[in-house]
């Protein structure tokens, strides 16, 4: 086995870069659970419940027909582009907050894109089925080159083919990220302009629903820097097996 590959195996210095990820995604999770908590104890002056304010969105703009269903667990709130239909969490689905209505009409602003033929998001649902596979084929591909890298005494073409097809998967999942974040900027500008277009919230409650969906904008900020981060941190490491096979 090639010793120094080895080390790079387990102890390679770009491990360093998934620190910042790691802290930006904490921090991002820490803010939007901590302004969802606050404003889900500021009533809307509305009084409409997330459910009642979706569907309010949804019948402005033809959708009436469009089913919202309760799901269980804490912010698993969604729009399913394949049922077309929004699922909004216990919290929201009867919440009369600003956040259950910031949030409710966020998945309702997803539903208009789908029917206005928002193109970010037709590319995201695409690259959905390409996406699933490729979060389950990148490690195994980098990690098999890896191992060929180690048990040789040179880079192997076959080690570099490997470690290249994982870093061209993992790609894949960077960009999926990198097109989600204009996806749920935009959901969340619709949501706010309907709901003070159609009165749902006053112009004095915007500015919380706005901190709301900001928050829950930061989370996808965090897990495309993270992505890119760790997509550099593969480069980095197969260059490190690369040169020091060489040596």
């Amino acid at each position: 086995m090639n010793v120094t590959l080895a080390y790079y195996a387990f102890f390679s210095p770009w491990d360093l870069l998934a620190i910042p990820g790691l802290l930006i995604g904490l921090y991002a999770q820490i803010k939007l659970s901590s302004t969802f908590g606050r404003y889900s104890q500021v009533a809307s002056e509305s009084a409409l419940t997330g459910a009642e304010a979706a569907r309010r969105v949804l019948d402005s703009a033809g959708l009436h027909h469009m089913p919202i269903y309760e799901t269980p667990g804490r912010l698993t709130d969604h729009y399913d582009p394949l049922k077309k239909a929004l699922f909004l969490s216990e919290e929201n689905y009867h919440g009369q907050s600003l956040a259950a209505v910031g949030v409710a009409a966020h998945e309702a602003g997803h539903a208009l894109q789908h029917k206005d033929a928002y193109a970010p998001l037709h590319l995201r649902m695409a690259l959905v089925p390409v996406v699933n596979f490729a979060s389950m084929g990148c490690w195994l591909a980098f990690s098999l080159g890896m191992i060929l890298a180690m048990t040789t005494r040179s880079f192997p073409a076959t080690a570099k083919m490997a470690m290249g097809i994982g870093i061209g998967l993992f790609s894949l999942l960077t960009f999926f990220q990198l097109v989600t974040l204009p996806v749920e900027i935009d959901a969340s500008s619709r949501a706010k302009r309907q709901l003070v277009s159609l009165g749902l919230i006053s112009r004095e409650e915007l500015p919380g629903v706005s901190e709301v969906l900001s928050a829950a904008a930061l989370t996808y900020v965090a897990a495309l820097v993270a992505s890119a981060l760790e997509l550099l941190r593969m480069i980095m490491i197969a260059r490190s097996y690369r040169s020091n096979s060489d040596r």
